[in-house]
């Protein structure tokens, strides 16, 4: 790693997901809260459960969730792009970054969310790789070859 700047630590790095989820989960229900509706009244088959009509599996699966997987995506991807730092991760004061310090490009999100996948499917122990001296990276971070550091606090302005 090049960068001066510290590995953020395993908790930070926790928090500002924490954050995030909470944007996410509000996008992913408003988006849901479209698509549904639109299939249900589209006149293409359904299935209804105890007179709850919902479209099939196969819409779930196959449309619903890579739908919300590319939307996931564009939302880390358009911050990473744009200052290398999501909402939560400004809050907590951590910034991705390619592991020559330079910023992520497009081809780096797409690395980066493929391998954070990976992570999640292994019940995200790929993020326990972040208690491992002395880079304390997660796996995502070592497979996408990228950084997550912790940037110093912002002096505050005195008033007059």
């Amino acid at each position: 790693m090049t960068s001066e700047l510290p590995a953020a630590s395993l908790i930070r790095r926790l928090a500002a997901l924490g954050y995030d989820a909470l944007l996410l989960i509000a996008l992913i229900f408003i988006t849901t809260g479209i698509i549904v509706p639109l299939y249900t009244h589209s006149g293409l088959p359904v299935t209804d459960i105890n007179g709850v009509v919902k479209p099939p599996v196969w819409f779930a699966q196959g449309v619903l969730l890579p739908l919300l997987l590319l939307e996931i995506w564009g939302f880390y991807a358009w911050f990473w792009l744009h200052g290398g730092q999501t909402l939560g991760m400004n809050t907590w004061r951590i910034q991705v970054r390619r592991a020559d310090g330079a910023p992520l490009t497009l081809k780096d999100t797409v690395k980066r969310f493929a391998a954070g996948l990976l992570s999640w499917l292994l019940l995200g122990t790929g993020y326990l790789l972040a208690l491992v001296p002395p880079q304390r990276q997660t796996l995502h971070d070592r497979l996408s070859g990228t950084v997550v550091v912790t940037l110093p606090k912002k002096e505050k302005k005195k008033k007059k």
